[in-house]
């Protein structure tokens, strides 16, 4: 079979949101990428996820000029609500520094790969059998078949790795050479796509467990309930899904169709090192935090700064430092976010369900609940998880 070969800079196996963060940062500094996606560009632009952007993300797209990125379609969405025990409680602050927004984030993608095709950017969408060689001396490969059939060999400096949890780039580090951390929860999601507008909207506490409804466009919500690890998306029937929601609400939801359902187990984990030779790990590929925390977004975001400013930095003078010590720069911020995530998961689920960690670890989470409802700058967090959560 006849092989085309081509060269660039950097390889960006994935277009999400780290994989185009990446690209569009490097663009605009005169360095040279390619993007490869497995999946045709409008199922990558239409794939529903959460899209909480902290302020960290979004003074990060103004600092580097990306600012429009934020913008896109006037989604319908109310200020979300926190309820405990079926009663709303008060979430409301005014914060001058609190610039976070909620953007789902099929349309930052859509806005990351607008902008990136538009600066004349490499971009290239049903990338099959792509295989990563050459990682740990020489040049680094990447071999794939395009939306063709033609088979393409593509020799880089480094590649980023921005291809999620089950992407090819972690699986192309030998097991001996990773070191994995994981923490399972011990409960899980039922997470549903209904195709209703969001009322109520926001976070709800309930001895029956934690459930969420949150916008995710026009007509269309997710909701979340928590439910046992051994449960399956047959169990939950429309009704058992809709009558729960009002349950823990205490108020009856907007109905709509149901249009997928699964379970997601809850869990945190991290791969150390970030970086195996010439590839580097950004987001999901090296870390998942649980999505109570809404800092999947951010931890993609930060992971592309740094590395964007590594190669950058490398291309321009020569120097290799900031890559040399990308893996630890990043699992450092990393591991301080776990414990956030860590924390805010374990307090909003046991101060509803006491099954998991009994009574004890129940009244603990309430009392912490009430003192966090005092303080201005904890408030602000419940406000930021109750508008979308990864």
């Amino acid at each position: 079979m006849t092989e085309t070969h081509e060269d660039t800079t950097v390889v960006i196996i994935g277009a999400g949101v780290a994989g185009l963060t990446l690209g569009n940062f490097l663009l605009r500094n005169g360095v040279d990428c390619t993007v490869l996606e497995k999946h045709p560009r409008a199922y990558v632009e239409k794939r529903q996820r959460a899209g909480t952007i902290d302020t960290y993300g979004v003074r990060l797209f103004r600092a580097w000029g990306l600012e429009e990125v934020l913008a896109g379609d006037p989604i319908p969405h109310s200020e979300g609500g926190f309820y405990l025990d079926g009663h709303a409680m008060p979430v409301d602050v005014d914060d001058d520094d609190n610039e976070s927004m909620y953007c789902p984030q099929q349309v930052l993608v859509r806005n990351l790969t607008e902008v990136f095709l538009r600066e004349g950017g490499d971009l290239r969408y049903e990338a099959a059998d792509v295989a990563l060689e050459n990682l740990t001396e020489g040049h680094p490969v990447v071999r794939y078949q395009d939306a063709d059939g033609t088979a393409r060999v593509i020799r880089g400096d480094h590649i980023a790795g921005c291809d999620g949890f089950h992407g090819v780039s972690r699986r192309s580090v030998p097991a001996s050479e990773l070191t994995e951390y994981a923490h399972e929860y011990g409960y899980s999601w039922l997470s549903v796509l209904a195709a209703t507008e969001t009322e109520p909207s926001g976070m709800a506490i309930h001895e029956r467990g934690l459930a969420g409804m949150i916008p995710r466009g026009p007509g269309a919500s997710r909701v979340y309930l928590q439910c046992a690890v051994d449960d399956t998306p047959e169990q939950w029937p429309d009704e058992r899904v809709w009558s729960e929601l009002e349950a823990r609400f205490g108020t009856p939801p907007a109905r709509g169709e149901i249009l997928s359902r699964q379970i997601v187990p809850l869990r945190s984990v991290v791969f150390d090192p970030m970086s195996y030779g010439s590839l580097y790990l950004l987001g999901d590929a090296a870390h998942i935090v649980p999505p109570m925390s809404a800092k999947g977004i951010h931890l993609a975001l930060h992971d592309a700064e740094v590395f964007a400013r590594a190669v950058i930095r490398r291309v321009k003078d020569g120097d290799a430092d900031l890559l040399d010590s990308y893996s630890q720069s990043c699992l450092d911020h990393v591991w301080n976010y776990q414990a956030f995530a860590s924390w805010i998961t374990d307090l909003m689920h046991n101060a509803g369900y006491s099954g998991y960690e009994g009574e004890f670890k129940k009244q603990i989470a309430r009392a912490e609940l009430q003192r966090q409802f005092t303080s201005e700058a904890a408030n602000r967090l419940f406000s930021e998880l109750t508008s979308g959560t990864n």
